[in-house]
């Protein structure tokens, strides 16, 4: 493969001046992540500025250093450049432009990251594929991926967060997809917003960047499809499609079983009969499966072929992945959490043998009516018919007051003080779901699980 980024084409694209001439296999704002021949961005952040850790960057053997101001004592190719995001923001224009990739951007209230990471596997069974890395989807992270696409990919996925009014609508110009797909719209970052159609609309920015021709893919079975429907007609988005149960859908659901770890799925995409396993269970993630699948056939790919290769998917760390610990199975769904994403993990742990037992952490940037939000978890506890529910975290304290006393395990204001509680309960056999938002860290949990020795 040819060099990701010449001290030529970088200079054209940023306007900077090269100290020296460079060629770079790959693009990196993170020292800790560097790999050997990256192009070094030294972008400032809230707490820390990029241009601190140049030596560290040359140090990991970067190919080059994009900075604002030269650094004293540093031996390497720099590209000096009048603003480093600016000049990040430039790499990931010029990738674009200079690329005859299909691009698919996903965003969502829940399932981004999943449905992403579907994406990449579906088209990869159909040629050179790259997607954002992890959970790269803010005004760092979707110019960053952008700029890291191979010249060679012959299809992108980018993932597109928000948490705000109007970042959408900052970020997708970059992507200019052909494809722009909504997971789902739910009551998240509520703070921020205060409605769901507020939450909708912000999600429908998507549907602004589409390139000509363009497809905009929504969830049929959402409460605010049509809301997402008319936003995208506002936007004068040529193809509309729909993925769900629903009847009329474009990727409609025809049957869903689950068996052993995964799920066998009927669905008709188009007018195409498909039939496909899935390595991960999940109505939840069946939908984003169907959406990915519209996807190809929106850009006229190999449907079968992309289904095929779904059989390979599994479930992603702190979104649903599965270990053993100590004759204990884990649900760990710790990265994140509002209600709609809390109801599906629930009615994952409602199918489980064993005692089923609920570790819940807080639901972050609900607003005002937060802890309604956490109380009425109550009904989903409920129909999962969790044995045990441990909590944490000031906010389910409101859940706490309202669960049944035969259910309440444990409460405690922190994850670190709840897991001994969680420890010296269990039991062989048992089921344990871990779940709350990054912020109420759950992960502590998780780590006290991994070292059980049962």
């Amino acid at each position: 493969m040819s060099a990701l980024w010449t001290s030529a084409e970088a200079e054209s694209a940023t306007l900077g001046k090269a100290s020296r001439p460079f060629a770079a296999n790959g693009v990196s704002i993170d020292t800790r992540t560097l790999k050997e021949g990256d192009l070094y961005i030294a972008v400032k952040g809230e707490h820390r500025d990029g241009h601190d850790f140049v030596r560290a960057a040359f140090k990991a053997k970067a190919g080059a250093a994009v900075v604002s101001r030269r650094p004293e004592g540093v031996d390497g190719a720099l590209l000096i450049v009048a603003d480093t995001q600016r000049a990040l923001e430039d790499l990931a224009s010029a990738s674009r432009g200079r690329s005859g990739a299909k691009i698919v951007a996903v965003t969502g209230s829940v399932g981004k990251t999943t449905t992403k990471e579907l994406l990449r596997l579906a088209f990869a069974a159909l040629g050179p594929t790259h997607a954002s890395g992890g959970s790269l989807n803010n005004h760092w992270g979707v110019p960053l991926s952008l700029a890291a696409m191979p010249r060679e990919a012959a299809y992108g996925v980018f993932e597109i967060g928000m948490n705000h009014l109007g970042e959408i609508h900052a970020l997708v110009p970059f992507v200019r997809p052909h494809v722009a797909l909504v997971t789902s719209v739910a009551a998240a970052h509520l703070e921020f917003f205060g409605s769901c159609e507020a939450i909708a609309d912000a999600k429908s920015e998507i549907f602004e960047g589409l390139a000509p021709g363009g497809a905009a893919l929504i969830p049929a079975d959402n409460p605010y499809a049509e809301r997402l429907i008319a936003r995208a007609r506002q936007y004068h988005v040529a193809r509309i499609l729909s993925f769900g149960a629903k009847p009329g859908s474009d990727a409609h659901l025809l049957a869903y079983d689950e068996s052993g770890e995964g799920a066998r799925i009927k669905a008709d995409v188009l007018g195409l009969p498909v039939e496909f396993r899935i390595g991960a269970p999940g109505r939840h993630i069946a939908d984003n499966a169907l959406g990915a699948l519209l996807a190809v056939a929106a850009v006229e790919g190999d449907v079968l072929n992309a289904a095929a290769a779904l059989k390979e998917f599994s479930a992603l760390k702190g979104r649903g992945a599965r270990f053993a610990a100590g004759g204990v199975e884990v649900i760990d769904e710790s990265y994140n959490a509002n209600p709609a994403s809390m109801a599906a993990a629930l009615a994952l742990l409602g199918k489980a043998s064993g005692r089923r037992i609920a570790v819940l952490g807080d639901m972050l940037e609900m607003g005002h009516d937060a802890p309604a939000h956490h109380a009425g978890l109550a009904a989903e506890i409920e129909a999962a018919r969790a044995d045990l529910v441990f909590l944490c975290g000031p906010l389910m304290q409101a859940l706490w007051d309202v669960l049944p006393a035969p259910r309440r395990a444990a409460y405690a204001p922190t994850s670190a003080e709840l897991a001994p509680e969680i420890m010296s309960a269990l039991k062989s056999g048992d089921t344990v779901l871990v779940k709350g938002s990054n912020g109420s860290r759950m992960s502590v949990i998780i780590d006290a699980l991994k070292a059980r020795k049962g």
